[in-house]
């Protein structure tokens, strides 16, 4: 009897076999509603058995209307959450059964047929597992595609102010007590900067580097958007906000560090605490904090507000920031002179460490130092005169950060 022929005579009892197999072999199988399993999910292993059987016969390859066919059942499994190794799996399975039913009876002249046999199941299970993996993922990238569309909306209402419940409920997402708003400066990674380096290439691995190291330490959904240099980050707490102490403050300072060291890039971060309806006043908020970090010379790490407190209230707009401002105006000739300045100010008065940053030599630092101080009259070595620097640094930085913004091209109407 052709093995064809041997197959579909005991079809009735191969799908049984299969459907067994199927339920004891793979789990996600075995939680599937037990009308589903004797209904659709007989008819494709019916299918399945019924195609084997002409490929058996024929030699040819699976036609387009089979391949559709397993192609759209995979997508329903997507779309059903069964995982796709086990709907690849479950293939196996049933063309294991079909091969030890047409095999079992071979003898040692049957042999040219036994190979012929096995080059055809692996020629069918090519076709099945392409087939598998394209409706399966076509049907995973449709619904990303739906579920981020509903997480930018849930963002972008969080970012302009006022309840966010009703976009959080179509993302179907639950709102976390309170949010931690992140604005990040993020540098190159060293791949970045080598020449003939695919540079997006080399941004892109770093920022999913992030985002995986971020939702491994984030219960709830985290909202992003990000860039090679930076960006907002919204992490669901689960604390209200007027509760972040120290032990908070402290797990984040240790969570912005691990992201540090597995993107490879320095991270600079601000970050506010917001209840969800508060969230658009905290992320301009953390973009000012951050602002005021890296203006003032801060190293990499996190910042709150009461970190920055002085420089942030120093940089608010007011006729004492101008008149600040305006004391290292004779500097504006010299950057040289004002970035050694800045730059004494943020090693805390230590001229080595300045020099290092710097790569002048020390004697270098004094000399500028004291050029800056002929022509400002403050010095920085006289206790007085440096709140003075330090306040005036901050109220130069605001005033250039007000004058680029308002450089900037307006958006489009």
């Amino acid at each position: 009897m052709p093995v064809h022929s041997r197959l579909l005579s005991a079809a009735g009892a191969l799908e049984s076999a299969v459907l067994l197999r199927l339920v004891e072999q793979v789990p996600a199988y075995r939680t599937l509603p037990s009308e589903q399993l004797r209904g659709e999910i007989v008819k494709q292993v019916a299918r399945g058995i019924t195609a084997f059987a002409e490929m058996l016969r024929t030699g040819e390859p699976l036609g387009e209307d089979e391949q559709a066919a397993i192609r759209e059942s995979a997508a329903r499994r997507a779309d059903e959450g069964v995982p796709i190794e086990s709907v690849v799996g479950a293939y196996h399975v049933g063309a294991e059964e079909c091969a030890a039913q047409v095999l079992s009876t071979a003898d040692p002249v049957d042999h040219a047929d036994v190979l012929r046999v096995q080059r055809r199941l692996f020629g069918f299970l090519r076709q099945v597992s392409c087939a598998v993996a394209a409706g399966y993922v076509q049907e995973r990238q449709s619904a990303l595609g739906d579920e981020q569309v509903a997480l930018q909306s849930l963002l972008s209402r969080l970012l302009e102010g006022g309840s966010p419940q009703a976009a959080a409920d179509r993302a179907g997402i639950h709102l976390p007590p309170c949010y931690l708003v992140l604005s990040l400066a993020m540098g190159p990674h060293p791949d970045e900067l080598l020449p003939g380096v695919n540079r997006p290439v080399v941004v892109r691995r770093k920022l999913r580097r992030l985002r995986n190291e971020l939702q491994r330490h984030t219960t709830g959904v985290p909202l992003s958007v990000l860039s090679g240099d930076g960006g907002l980050v919204l992490v669901p707490y689960e604390k209200p906000a007027a509760d972040f102490g120290a032990a908070d403050r402290e797990r984040l300072a240790w969570l912005v560090a691990q992201f540090g060291r597995m993107t490879g890039a320095d991270l600079l971060v601000a970050a506010a605490v917001a209840a969800p309806e508060d969230v658009a006043e905290a992320a301009g908020l953390a973009g000012e904090i951050r602002e005021v970090a890296e203006a003032s010379g801060r190293p990499p790490g996190l910042y709150l507000l009461d970190d920055v407190l002085l420089e942030y209230q120093l940089s608010r707009p007011g006729p004492a920031r101008d008149r600040l401002a305006a004391l290292l105006g004779p500097l504006d000739e010299r950057p040289e002179l004002l970035g050694t300045l800045r730059t004494f100010l943020a090693c805390d008065l230590d001229r080595r460490q300045a020099a290092a940053r710097l790569q002048v030599h020390r004697n270098t630092v004094d000399y500028r130092l004291r050029k800056a101080a002929d022509l400002t009259g403050l010095d920085a070595a006289r206790g007085g005169d440096l709140l003075t620097l330090h306040a005036a640094l901050a109220a130069q930085d605001a005033l250039r950060r007000g004058e680029s913004a308002d450089a900037r091209p307006a958006g489009p109407e």
